[in-house]
């Protein structure tokens, strides 16, 4: 194991009762005492939905709520996988011969994502098997980053057990993204609500409609202002090379761009290339059949959700007296550009996102993919407790049952901690 660092944190496991009871339910099924726990934060995009892969900044914040990993590391080169969960199956391997299955969804997947991606960072042939019992209480396919939290997660269990360290730089190399931090204000809480639709992104063509219909837009308003677009990939590389600010890009799409939908000829006929090229060249083999793609809705929704993003940041840091109402009004605005322009809500998450705007909420939106998943809204701290209870009246209790207990989720969250490993003291 690597030297202690400041991501590892000596605790009394006796002292906290979710480390005990994982603690006692290891013991029961693999007959040993782990050797440390990992925990991974969930997350919220408090606001800037699907720009991400655009090349824009967005506002995420780690939640309390969070994945915990209890592991043993054994001399054998079997890695054995459990779950507090009985949903999810046990699961066991060779660590030298991790083989992940992309076709299916599969829980293990996760972790397989995380161990590989630090043996495959460090050039490693030789892992040592390890026995891992695996607690969650991120509510799965809500668009809180469960699935991220658990390959995090396993990653670092990797690099625990190896000894090893990522560096600031390393980090910085391996996902090249730059953090700025954000003070939220104080006089309101983020409260989060499931929506009870799950969603699942491995298993829909509609996200990968969108990024594609986000490049087609990239080329498209490329070559209308003349500039090299066959190597243009997203929409704010079309902004850098003209060197204009996202608002004059509004512009921009509303002259080069029409509402109505196109279709593959007509993409072709913009840029002048023929319908294999397309396929062949640009489309993904899961777009390669879509016969309309809506251009201007999605760099309408993009541009503008990252000029929202941007105007989040500036009243945060400037804290105007009416803070928490200006913040409300742009998440709103974020929810109806979703809704409208991205079409990435459901009519569940609209009715959820209403409900709480009328009960209280200062703002409400959609957050994560969409198509189901979570509302996250901006609440006067005063206003807490009727707000929770009232909303929990309003969509939860409906007359007819339809929402399982077990998915009902709502609950205020601040600032978590980031990724830790803890050692039993």
């Amino acid at each position: 194991m690597a030297a202690e660092s400041p991501a590892m944190r000596r605790v009394q496991v006796a002292e906290h009762l979710r480390l005990l009871k994982l603690k006692e339910m290891f013991n029961s099924k693999f007959g040993s005492i782990p050797k440390f726990y990992v925990r991974a934060p969930g997350r919220v995009n408090i606001i800037g939905e699907h720009i991400d892969y655009c090349g824009y900044s967005v506002l995420p914040m780690a939640i309390e709520q969070d994945v915990l990993i209890a592991v043993e590391p054994v001399k054998t080169y079997t890695l054995q996988l459990a779950n507090t969960n009985p949903l999810y199956p046990d699961f066991s391997t060779s660590a030298n011969n991790i083989q992940i299955d992309k076709t299916k969804p599969l829980w293990h997947n996760y972790f397989l994502c995380g161990l590989k991606g630090i043996q495959e960072h460090f050039g490693l042939s030789n892992l040592t098997g390890m026995n891992c019992l695996v607690d969650g209480n991120i509510p799965p396919s809500s668009g809180l980053s469960s699935s991220s939290a658990l390959v995090c997660c396993a990653g670092l269990v990797t690099l625990t057990v190896l000894g090893r360290n990522l560096s600031k730089a390393k980090l910085i190399e391996f996902s090249p993204l730059r953090a700025t931090d954000v003070k939220l204000p104080s006089g309101a809480v983020f409260v989060i609500a499931n929506s009870c639709v799950e969603m699942n992104k491995a298993a829909t063509s509609q996200f990968n409609i969108r990024v594609m219909e986000c490049r087609l837009a990239a080329k498209l308003l490329a070559k209308y202002k003349n500039l090299q677009w066959d190597n243009v990939l997203r929409l704010d590389e079309v902004q850098a090379k003209l060197g204009i600010s996202l608002e004059e890009m509004l512009l921009v799409t509303e002259d080069a761009l029409h509402p109505e939908p196109y279709n593959p000829e007509e993409i072709c006929r913009c840029l002048g290339i023929s319908l294999e090229e397309l396929r062949t060249q640009i489309l993904s083999p899961n777009t390669q059949d879509v016969l309309i793609f809506k251009l201007y809705q999605r760099a309408k929704h993009v541009y503008s959700e990252a000029a929202r993003v941007l105007q989040f940041k500036k009243i945060c840091e400037e804290a105007p007296e009416n803070m928490v109402q200006l913040l409300g009004e742009l998440m709103n605005q974020s929810h109806m550009s979703c809704r409208d322009m991205y079409e990435c809500s459901c009519p569940e998450l609209d009715q959820l996102v209403d409900i709480c705007r009328k009960l209280g909420a200062q703002g409400s939106r959609l957050t994560g993919a969409g198509w189901g998943g979570c509302a996250v809204s901006i609440v006067p701290a005063d206003k807490l407790p009727g707000f929770l209870a009232n909303v929990h009246k309003a969509y939860y209790q409906r007359s007819d049952g339809s929402l399982a207990p077990e998915k009902q989720n709502l609950f205020a969250t601040k600032p978590g901690g980031g990724a830790l490993v803890f050692l039993e003291a």
